[in-house]
């Protein structure tokens, strides 16, 4: 099973997000043909994602795809664990990229265009509840022709930490609470992953690496 990206036929990319109890799926070429779709599976997901991915899928085929793109965490170890292994092994079997993104990352791109009048570029930050009373977060600038670019990369850290972070931040930003309805940012996924590929990059699958933040054992 494998394609040939550079042929005109391999025009679509790909994105998965399995780290919440929602699976997202997001496809798109580079011609306004672009569909999504969020099913709650929860612990269902290991049972279902491939049966839906299948189906989510026609009339495209794997031979369809340029890249593939998927949600890195944080979140959910399973989840996140699921959609990497998948993601690894299609971008292997198909010998195309794989873009890892971060799903704070993918929610804080869906948040500016959900704005009615976003103004950018702009600082954004993203929370996202952890365990033990710990917190995801990240800050970044956005600005639509470049993307993201993190001026606090993804981390874990207990709330007061993370509200001091925030406190002491030397600019204005806009802060977004990321905590429920994941599963439509991979939207964000998808158009980050694409502007890695607009850019020229083509990161291996080799290169994709989960974000779990805590140990799976304490979640």
């Amino acid at each position: 099973m494998t394609s040939d990206p550079s042929s005109s036929a391999a025009q679509y990319g790909l994105a998965l997000h399995t780290s919440t109890p929602e699976l997202g799926l997001a496809l798109g070429n580079f011609a306004g043909d672009r569909r999504h779709q969020v099913w709650s599976l929860d612990r269902g997901l290991s049972t279902h994602l491939h049966h839906y991915l299948g189906e989510f899928m026609a009339p495209q085929t794997w031979l369809d795809l340029a890249f593939i793109a998927v949600a890195r965490g944080p979140g959910g170890f399973t989840g996140t664990r699921i959609g990497m292994v998948t993601a690894r092994t299609l971008a292997q079997q198909l010998e195309i990229p794989l873009f890892a993104i971060s799903s704070l990352a993918a929610y804080a791109w869906v948040s500016v265009h959900q704005q009615s009048q976003p103004v950018l570029p702009q600082v954004i930050g993203v929370q996202m509840p952890a365990q033990r009373g710990e917190v995801y977060g990240a800050i970044y600038q956005v600005d639509l022709e470049t993307g993201l670019t993190p001026l606090l990369a993804d981390t874990i850290q207990p709330l007061a930490n993370w509200e001091a972070t925030l406190a002491s931040w030397p600019t204005a930003y806009e802060l977004v609470k990321a905590e429920g309805g994941l599963g439509s940012s991979v939207l964000g996924v998808l158009a980050l992953a694409e502007q890695h590929w607009h850019r020229g990059e083509r990161s291996h699958w080799s290169e994709a690496l989960p974000f779990y933040g805590q140990h799976p054992v304490t979640q």
